[in-house]
């Protein structure tokens, strides 16, 4: 059903709710606990956990993204446990199980929904490379596999173990292999296993080239090989069947074995589709190289054909195929041909046609080229149009297709000319940058195939190298000579009749490298400074004719020209002024050039120069009866070298240092157990200079052995994002598990396999505090103790930990918290309460004890909640109640706010005298009094005399006050205000009053004297009328008195007297008694009354207070 889409406080979850308004008491569902995604290998079991919340309790129910869930006890369950309220979902693992899965959770009142993703690791590849490793370890009695036929799996592992990384990827998309993590993984380790087994056979191996098609209709293998055992056996395998080979190239045999020295050429001759496969060489029962031989089925549709290009033009060979390649490989009189400035290849968009383009064709570049497509090739010559190279082909001809027999041709087999060997021989001297020639003529029958090497390595045509053959003849080009050039020239040649070599030397000449440090000071007098270097690493092929020198004087800027000294690295200066400091450049001077210089340091002339201190020792290794140190020397020797050290030694909580004697790196004058630091000074021909800083305390003590486990590993707190642990140290076994000293925490997220440590740096205190954590994450925790002598075993908890803190009963946190508001009409009313509980709670409001109403918005946050009630109405008053409430418990909180506005003023006022001396002002209520019960009333005054309004009254909460105290012949005049909480209306002003002087004319009659007897019993003017007064405000109560003599008055409450009640103001002016309740409580509720009493007689009066709000 559609409803109001809600967003849950746990990420990830949605909440529909079904009704716009939910009944008292009533919540939709939400998860407190939600899955988390797995990653499981397939056949293991999947556990979902989930932990639900609602009113009334919702039901759980599970579904997937892809297809139906199919319940069955071996396969799929769904279970809920009753005491940790967990609903779960057990699949057992296929490949098929992966998917998206969804919990929901329903009641009548709403619905929420929460995605998990599986993901299952295919064990198919991972499983069978065990049983791979363990296939091919079975062997004959001879070192020959079993003879079976080679499934996939296998094919793949021994592909990856001999292709090369970058490989990788290719491979696992071509045999589908999806776990590539995985597979590097287990990769690793069987070649960790290969690598041992090959050492057993093979003591080097190199240079492993994968098969290659050449272009006459040949593939080759080839890899360089030390064998420990020369007469081992050597097998070559094709998709796990063996294949039989020859040893030597014959015309009869398919497969053949050549062997150069150390490397190993295996041959397959007349290629045809059904040589594919992968192909494996084995040496004395192990693999030591696999290569996958593919065949494309591709043809050339037309082949290259001859062509003809004049002098300094471009060729152009081109080809097409029956289907498309990427790229096919061209040769040019046999060696290889890529893109450069001589050669461009050019393929079509639709990968069918393909291009050789020879620039600039010079005699040279004729001969035959050839192009080679998978196993198919075809070939074709290059003609340059020139006189020379048209007699060279008509002389090539001519030699190749005469019928010459071996008895009357002397050119059958290989042999040089002696003169020209002669010449070949004489070594080969040439400056750098320079270029040299080596030719040799020889006599051979054809086909020869010639080879050039420098220093044992086969030379290739590059921009520097350039090689020509000719008929009875060879010519190897160097240009742009270096140094490192130099070395034995060889070429080789072989037909069928056998292989000839020839030697020569190769030498180039370059300036001299700088001379060699350190500098030998041999002496350094008042009057003689003598010093010795080291001559240059390399001379540049010449003899050293001189040292040049230059000296200069310290503070100085010139340098002077000392002149060259000879070949000898040594000089003597006489020249010299007692203390003062010298240095010198040395360069080397031969025939070809000049060095760079060599600058020296600082050398003193005759005073005494102490050496600079060592760097401070570092302890190598300490035992209980020796402890070796090491140091660097000073970087400044004091002009002279270094005859010795000084080493001393001082113990922990001592300022005395003493003398090691001898002083030597390896201390042998210690004793166990105690803590040492060591310091060292270096020793010239000045004496001993200062000391080194001192090293590190060590104990004089054999090597720790790391610790045990600690004991009581528990948590001790936890929130969302943190997790504080707490622990003891392991205890110490003597000789199996010494005292820690620190201390490493690791984490491990549920759905990893791979622990994390939590601090790179050892923590020496038994408690830690975990950060960073997601939100109810599961985790697994455990803690490495750790010493000078390593890591201990790690202790883990028993269970897994969620990220979250420990249950709290929800509790307001505010010290200081309003229960009373009162807000402006018109205005925003915002309140905002903090609160703790664990879990998280939920949060209701109420007003007046039914649910707010949609224009009050409550913002919830974790630990705090607000009401905000936007251009707040009368009508919003109330009392507003926030009940928070989780599974612990649940807390309460009332605010009473109060809407109003500034009040209208009262209606007319009228004076009116009942007592004289009094006056009694009435007046019209407030229009506002009816809808505000805190309203009530103030009264002021002025008079001619003071002309100043003065207040009288206030918080009158009737319509009627009586002044006292009122004079004859004065003029008054009175305001009264309406008051709430929110201030004061404008007055409402009374007419001016007047009690005239009556002024007559003064006579004096004297009166018979007689008693005059004034007395009278007390009487009541003006009675105590009913109060009503709302709880926290004042309250005053007041009536008038008359008696002769002055009566005494006692006021009651309850029939208990409160005159001497603290709480309560009475006064009595002038017959007016009133008493005022400051702040009016529920406790005040009852009759009062008052009585006047004197010796003609008694009078009583009576009335009642109501308080408005009390509970």
């Amino acid at each position: 059903p559609s409803g109001i889409r809600m967003k849950s406080k746990v990420p990830g979850v949605m909440i529909t709710q079904f009704m716009e308004e939910l009944p008292e008491g009533m919540t939709t569902p939400d998860f407190t606990r939600k899955p988390i995604a797995l990653t499981i290998q397939e056949g293991k079991f999947a556990v979902f956990k989930a932990i639900v919340v609602g009113t009334p309790t919702p039901a759980v129910t599970w579904s997937r993204a892809n297809g139906e869930i199919t319940f069955h006890p071996d396969m799929c369950q769904q279970k809920y446990d009753e005491v940790s309220h967990e609903h779960t979902l057990e699949v057992r693992i296929t490949q098929e199980d992966a998917d998206t899965y969804k919990c929901f959770a329903t009641n009548e009142y709403g619905r929420a929904v929460c995605p998990v993703v599986l993901n299952v690791i295919s064990g198919r590849i991972l499983i069978n490379a065990t049983d791979f490793r363990k296939g091919l370890k079975k062997r004959k009695p001879d070192g020959t596999r079993e003879e079976k036929q080679m499934e996939p799996e296998d094919k793949v592992w021994e592909i990856l173990l001999s292709a090369d990384k970058k490989d990788y990827e290719q491979i696992c998309r071509d045999y589908g292999v999806t776990d590539f993590r995985g597979m590097l993984k287990k990769l690793s380790e069987m070649k960790r296993e290969r690598e041992e087994e090959i050492a057993e056979f093979v003591s080097h191996i190199s240079t492993l080239k994968h098969i290659e098609v050449s272009d006459d209709d040949c593939a080759t293998i080839e890899l360089d090989m030390d064998l420990k055992d020369p007469s081992s056996k050597i097998f070559l395998y094709k998709d796990g069947a063996m294949v039989p080979f020859s040893i030597e190239e014959s015309e009869s045999s398919k497969h053949s074995l050549k062997k150069v020295g150390k490397k190993y050429i295996f041959t397959i001759k007349k290629l045809g589709s059904e040589d594919a496969g992968l192909y494996s060489v084995d040496v004395g029962g192990v693999n030591v190289f696999s290569t996958d031989f593919k065949v494309p089925e591709v043809d050339f549709a037309v082949k290259i054909q001859e062509v003809k290009a004049a002098e300094r033009e471009d060729a152009l060979f081109q080809c097409v195929l029956t289907s498309p390649m990427d790229e096919i490989k061209w040769y040019g009189k046999n060696t290889p041909l890529s893109n450069s400035e001589k050669h461009e290849i050019i393929t079509s968009e639709d990968k069918l046609i393909h291009k050789l383009i020879v620039r600039d064709c010079m005699p040279l570049d004729a001969g035959i080229y050839a192009a080679v497509a998978g196993i198919k090739s075809c070939n074709n010559w290059l003609v340059v149009e020139g006189e020379n190279i048209i007699l060279l082909l008509y002389i090539y001809i001519s030699c190749r297709y005469f019928s010459l027999s071996p008895n009357n041709c002397s050119i059958l087999n290989l042999t040089f000319d002696s003169e020209e060997l002669e010449a070949f021989k004489t070594p080969v001297t040439v400056k750098k940058g320079h270029k040299a020639t080596f030719k040799l003529p020889f006599i051979g029958r054809e086909p020869i195939k010639v080879q050039w090497y420098l220093e044992g390595e086969e030379l290739m045509e590059e921009s520097n190298i350039k090689i020509e053959h000719s008929e009875g003849c060879s010519r190897l080009f160097l240009t742009k000579l270096q140094r490192k050039d130099s070395g034995e020239v060889k070429i080789k040649l072989k037909n069928e009749f056998g292989t000839v070599e020839a030697f020569s030397q190769l030498l180039v000449m370059d300036k001299p490298t700088p001379p060699m440090g350190p500098l030998e000071i041999v002496e350094a007098s008042s009057h003689t400074i003598e010093f010795k270097w080291r001559p240059p690493k390399d001379s540049g092929g010449c003899k050293i004719g001189n040292y040049i020198l230059e000296r200069q004087q310290v503070g100085r800027n010139t340098w002077k020209k000392v002149g060259p000294i000879g070949p000898e690295a040594i000089y003597k200066d006489s020249d010299v002024d007692h203390g003062r400091r010298y240095c010198y450049r040395i360069r080397v001077e031969t025939e070809i050039g000049t060095s760079e210089l060599m600058e020296t340091e600082d050398i003193q002339a005759g005073t005494k120069a102490y050496p600079a201190p060592p760097s401070a020792p570092k302890v190598v290794s300490a035992f209980k009866k020796c402890i070796t140190l090491s140091w660097s020397p000073p970087s400044d020797t004091g002009g002279t070298n270094i005859l010795g050290y000084n080493v001393e030694k001082r113990k922990k909580g001592s300022n005395l240092w003493g003398q090691v004697n001898p002083p030597e790196m390896m201390i042998r004058d210690v004793v166990e157990g105690m803590e040492y630091e060591f310091r060292v000074s270096a020793i010239n021909d000045s004496g001993a200079g200062e000391f080194s800083s001192p090293s590190e305390f060590v104990f004089a003590r054999d090597p720790k052995k790391p610790p045990g486990k600690v004991i009581d590993f528990k948590v001790s707190d936890s929130s969302y994002t943190t997790l504080s642990l707490s622990w003891t140290k392991p205890k110490d076994i003597e000789g199996v598990e010494d005292e820690a000293k620190g201390y490493f925490v690791e984490l491990r997220p549920a759905e990893n396999t791979e622990w994390d440590r939590c601090n790179s740096n050892a923590i020496t205190l038994n408690f830690y505090t975990v950060r960073g954590m997601k939100s109810m994450a599961m985790y697994w925790v455990r803690i490495i103790a750790t010493n000078d002598g390593g890591e201990g075993q790690p202790q883990e908890l028993a269970n897994y930990i969620l990220a979250m803190p420990p249950p709290v009963r929800p509790r307001f946190t505010d010290s200081k918290i309003k229960s009373f508001m009162v807000v402006r009409a018109g205005n925003s009313a915002r309140f905002t309460t903090n609160f703790e509980a664990s879990p998280w709670p939920e949060v209701t409001w109420v007003k007046d004890g039914v649910p707010v109403s949609k224009k009050v918005t409550i913002s919830n946050a974790e630990g705090t909640s607000q009401l905000l009630i936007p251009s707040a109405e009368r009508s919003d008053s109330g009392i507003y109640t926030i009940l928070v409430k989780n599974i612990v418990g649940q807390e309460t909180f009332s605010v009473e706010i109060r809407v109003t506005d500034e009040p209208k003023p009262p209606g007319p006022v009228e004076l009116d005298e009942n007592v004289p001396g009094t006056v009694t002002i009435s007046w019209t209520a407030s229009p506002d009094e009816k809808r505000d019960d805190r309203l009530h009333y103030m009264v002021t005054k002025r008079d001619s005399v003071k002309t100043a309004w003065h207040t009288v009254a206030d918080h009158i909460f009737n319509n009627k006050f009586t002044a006292c105290n009122i004079m004859p012949g004065r003029e008054y005049q009175f305001r009264v205000y309406a008051k709430n909480d929110m201030g004061s209306s404008k007055p409402s002003e009374s007419a001016k009053w007047l009690i005239s002087a009556k002024k007559e004319k003064f006579t004096v009659n004297i009166p018979d004297s007689k008693t005059c007897n004034l007395q009278c019993p007390p009487k009541f003017l003006v009675p105590l009328k009913l109060h009503t007064a709302p709880q926290g405000y004042e309250c005053y109560m007041s009536c008038a008195i008359k008696g002769d003599p002055t009566p005494h008055v006692t006021w009651l409450r309850n029939s208990i007297s409160l005159n001497t009640n603290t709480n309560y103001y009475i006064s009595n002016t002038c017959g007016v008694c009133s008493l005022l309740i400051l702040r009016v409580g529920p406790k005040d509720t009852g009759e009062y009354k008052i009585v006047a009493e004197n010796s003609m007689g008694r009078a009583e009066c009576s009335t009642k207070l109501t308080v408005r709000g009390k509970s």
